[in-house]
């Protein structure tokens, strides 16, 4: 992975094109902009979509919401010399291989992004690390796992073990469909301390050991690949136990008042953001919506619907009360400290490096 403290600069037109002045355009444009449907691309459209739409009546947002595929369609648009996205939401692992790939425009955070209210320039108002040569982040969130408090007589599941444990905690589970965050849950249940994840992982007798351990649950298992499926098995009681981003569990629990509960143990912090892909047709209009959509008070507005935390450290202070609960969203934060007690924190710069031979192998274990 590149150095995330250096950067490439785009050549812009004019600084006042980064201007939060409503414009008016001379035609309409449509932006395609993809990112992981249900309640995360409803919270975007309310925080940002909308407000953007309304300041500049020339423009149209269109949600598409192809993220969890996002990688290989971008990558095969390009190959086809056919880029019809203009702007992708993806993971920061996803992102790194986007831009190492030159799928991705590298930029300049100072020149592309909002100062803070205070004057801070984005390259100190961001979480360390969190900016990346072409990823510019969002949110950081976790995949955590949510169970029915209804399927179980007594004790409910508190522990990574419990996902693994049949026999105590009988019935389906839904996992996601890829190796990220399966292989080290695995080996954490395996009785692996989470400082040696990455290095047991780096070794064939370690890679064996996490599909050995998901072995004891695949035939309990169903899998999802978008992001609204897992608590929708949980809703429907096709599973009793599911991964999920915790911003979708929060939507079920308080919004949709389901029976469900969350399990924070060992729950997976990872970033998520921006990517402009490269031989988009409306560029010039997508780093204006970018400008907006990642300033301070957007990045905090979207803590309103969702319980994911703004990465931007100028917005964390103006989290408040659910748009529409009216309930403190702090405590539902994944960052929260009752929450974060124990958590695993992705190595991006390994799974850049190791995504594509253990997504060809954890397919073919799939097919065994």
């Amino acid at each position: 992975m590149k150095d995330v403290l250096k950067y490439s600069s785009f050549a812009f037109a004019g600084a006042a094109a980064f201007g939060l002045a409503a414009t008016t355009a001379l035609a309409e444009t449509d932006l395609v902009v993809v990112s992981w449907g249900g309640a995360y691309s409803a919270s975007q459209q309310k925080a940002y979509h909308e407000p953007y739409m309304a300041k500049n009546p020339g423009i149209r947002i269109l949600n598409d919401d192809s993220s969890s595929e996002g990688l290989a369609k971008l990558r095969a648009q390009t190959e086809a010399g056919n880029v019809t996205w203009d702007l992708v939401d993806m993971v920061a692992s996803d992102a790194i291989v986007a831009c190492d790939e030159g799928l991705a425009l590298e930029y300049d955070p100072d020149e592309l992004l909002a100062a803070a209210p205070d004057g801070t320039p984005a390259s100190q108002d961001f979480v360390e690390g969190s900016l990346m040569d072409c990823f510019i982040p969002q949110i950081v969130y976790s995949t955590t796992f949510g169970y029915r408090t209804d399927a179980f007589e007594g004790d409910q599941p508190s522990s990574i073990k419990d996902i693994f444990d049949i026999e105590k905690f009988p019935g389906k589970r839904s996992l996601e469909k890829k190796p990220i965050g399966n292989l080290e849950w695995a080996l954490l249940a395996d009785g692996v301390p989470v400082d040696n994840i990455y290095d047991v992982l780096s070794t064939p007798e370690g890679v064996d050991r996490a599909f050995a351990k998901l072995d004891t649950i695949k035939d309990h298992t169903i899998w999802w690949v978008k992001g609204a499926v897992p608590t929708q098995h949980l809703a429907d009681g096709e599973a009793v136990i599911a991964s999920a981003y915790n911003g979708r569990l929060f939507a079920a629990i308080e919004e949709e008042k389901q029976p469900i509960a969350m399990m924070w143990e060992w729950q997976v912090f990872d970033l998520d953001g921006w990517v402009i892909p490269k031989g988009g047709k409306n560029i010039e209009e997508v780093k204006k919506l970018v400008y907006f959509a990642t300033d301070t008070q957007r990045l905090a507005d979207q803590a309103k619907y969702i319980s994911y935390g703004p990465t931007r450290k100028s917005s964390a202070p103006l989290v408040g009360k659910h748009a529409e609960l009216g309930i403190d969203m702090a405590p539902h934060m994944p960052t929260d400290p009752k929450n974060a007690a124990k958590t695993l924190l992705f190595n991006y710069e390994w799974w850049a490096d190791h995504r594509a031979e253990l997504d060809e192998r954890f397919q073919a274990w799939l097919a065994q």
